[in-house]
């Protein structure tokens, strides 16, 4: 092998080696992408792009196989995955606003319904271990998307909003369509993974997730059914969640150890939230 060639696959495997690194799946946490904060009560909107807060499934694509946020493989049918382009991509398999139940048990399913899956929208919002910030990824995810000529396939719509009065315009417009919030990704960042304020979240009540670690019985009109669900955070905090479940979920609550997205006001100064509530599970698939 002359030393041309030599240098051209050591590059080739140095290239192979950084964009598995990049892309780390395990049975513990999943694939390593990037999680979004709380936007704080002060920040300048004016370094951000702007999206709508999608209500889907979050789903990876790392070229060949298409993946939960878990890990695990989405069940989708071939010729969806012969769509995608072999770059890898993060996003939401969306349906519409408040159809969120009705997405998941559809992508959920051991085996993939041709029917639902031409329902179904890839809304991409970010290229895994992409080169350069995210305004040049954003200009590589609109390319990308738009050059497959699927409709199905799309570029979550990112805008700026230099303003804060335009911020809370822009967020009382798309609740007021049923939308959840609004995500802000800071338009000079370069690609991270794991929480970082690179990526903020914006809706009306904050959210966060916890890992039930307890069961607390129901009294009362409760008698027999979950009273609250005892919940730790990543950092430590414990606390219970006693409001915003049905009957059914009262009656088969998440099991300890599952994940949970709850809503909040605002923090304690311990670090607690205020009037929180249960949303939803995060389902294993």
């Amino acid at each position: 092998m002359n030393s041309s060639r030599r240098l051209f696959t050591i590059q080739l495997a140095a290239l192979a080696s950084a964009l598995a690194a990049s892309f780390k799946l395990n049975a513990k946490t999943g694939a390593d992408v990037l999680l979004a904060t709380n936007a704080p009560a002060k920040f300048n909107p004016a370094d951000f792009l702007v999206s709508e807060k999608l209500d889907g499934v979050r789903a990876i694509w790392d070229g060949s196989t298409l993946k939960f946020r878990s890990g695990r493989t989405v069940n989708a049918p071939a010729w969806f995955l012969a769509k995608l382009p072999k770059t890898p991509l993060d996003g939401e398999l969306w349906l519409g606003r408040g159809r969120f139940d009705e997405v998941s048990g559809m992508v959920r399913k051991n085996q993939a319904v041709d029917a639902d899956w031409q329902q179904i929208n890839y809304m991409v919002f970010e290229l895994p271990g992409g080169e350069g910030d995210f305004t040049m990824r954003y200009s590589r995810i609109r390319l990308l998307t738009w050059g497959t000529q699927w409709d199905r396939l799309q570029p979550a719509l990112q805008v700026r909003i230099p303003t804060m009065e335009g911020i809370r315009s822009e967020l009382k417009r798309v609740v007021a369509a049923g939308g959840e919030g609004l995500m802000l990704h800071r338009a000079n960042s370069h690609y991270v993974t794991g929480r970082s304020d690179a990526l903020l979240k914006l809706k009306p009540t904050a959210d966060a997730e916890a890992t039930v670690v307890g069961h607390v019985a129901g009294k009362g009109k409760f008698d027999g059914m979950l009273g609250a669900l005892e919940v730790k955070t990543e950092d430590g905090q414990r606390f219970r969640l006693g409001t915003g479940f049905s009957d059914e979920q009262r009656k088969s609550p998440p099991a300890i150890g599952s994940i949970v997205t709850y809503t909040y006001r605002d923090l304690t100064p311990s670090g607690k939230p205020r009037f929180a509530s249960f949303l939803r599970e995060f389902k294993e698939p």
